[in-house]
Formats: C-alpha cells, sequence, structure tokens
C-alpha cells in the first residue's frame, strides 16, 4: 500500500498490510518491509483503536482511524467495495477497477486538495 498526498511538501506513506473484517468491523496491520509492525488498527461499531508501539489511542470514527494512521483520510467503506469490484462512488475521489484481477488497484482523491494517489497491490487469501 502507498499513499502520496501532493501537500508542501510532498508526504508519502508505504506499508505493507493485512486487511480483515468489513467496513463496519475489522483489522489493518501495517508493517515495514523487513516485517515490522508499523500500526495495528481495530474497528467495530462504536469503537476505533490505533495501537502504535506501546501506546493505543482511540477515535471517533474508522475515517479519523485511517487518517490518524496514514496521513490522509481514506474511504474504508469505499476501499471494500473497491477491493471487491464494486465501483462505489465517494465524492472526489476515482478509482481504477482495471487491474484488480491482477492484484491491484489504484484510487486518487482530487477534491478536497491536496490531491492524493493511493496504489493497492494485493493478494487474496
Amino acid at each position: 500500500m502507498s499513499l502520496r498526498i501532493e501537500s508542501e511538501p510532498v508526504q508519502t506513506f508505504a506499508a505493507l498490510f493485512e486487511l480483515r473484517g468489513s467496513a463496519e468491523a475489522g483489522d489493518l496491520t501495517l508493517t515495514t518491509p523487513i516485517g515490522s509492525t508499523l500500526a495495528q488498527l481495530h474497528w467495530a461499531p462504536g469503537e476505533a483503536l490505533l495501537k502504535d508501539g506501546s501506546k493505543t489511542r482511540r477515535f471517533d470514527s474508522v475515517d479519523e482511524l485511517i487518517e490518524a494512521a496514514t496521513g490522509a483520510a481514506i474511504p474504508v467503506g469505499a476501499l471494500f467495495g473497491w477491493l471487491a469490484g464494486r465501483n462505489e462512488p465517494v465524492p472526489g475521489w476515482k478509482p481504477d477497477l482495471a487491474q484488480l484481477g491482477s492484484g491491484r488497484l489504484q484510487a486518487v482523491r482530487e477534491s478536497p486538495s491536496p490531491r492524493a494517489d493511493l496504489r493497492i497491490v494485493f493478494e487474496r487469501s
């Protein structure tokens, strides 16, 4: 997973990931290429937790949780739909689902500014 935010200065985020669950309740583990855990995210109705090293932070929503972990608002509900091949509309986002069969997803946020480019390479388990 990589995310590039066209801010000043440009922000980039890249990590290996394991995603389980659904938009309503799930887990996302972000790791470095050598296997060190960057963060563990967990969400369920009424609960959104970010475990970062030895501290755990709570958030009001999964969207706030994802933004704190990656630096940008990523539409989690739509992300699960996109990964399932559904072109779920999200204002400002344009997903490219053409490469899903090859395990690739790209989505670009054009508004609000700054522009963001999300790229995911995955394999289903």
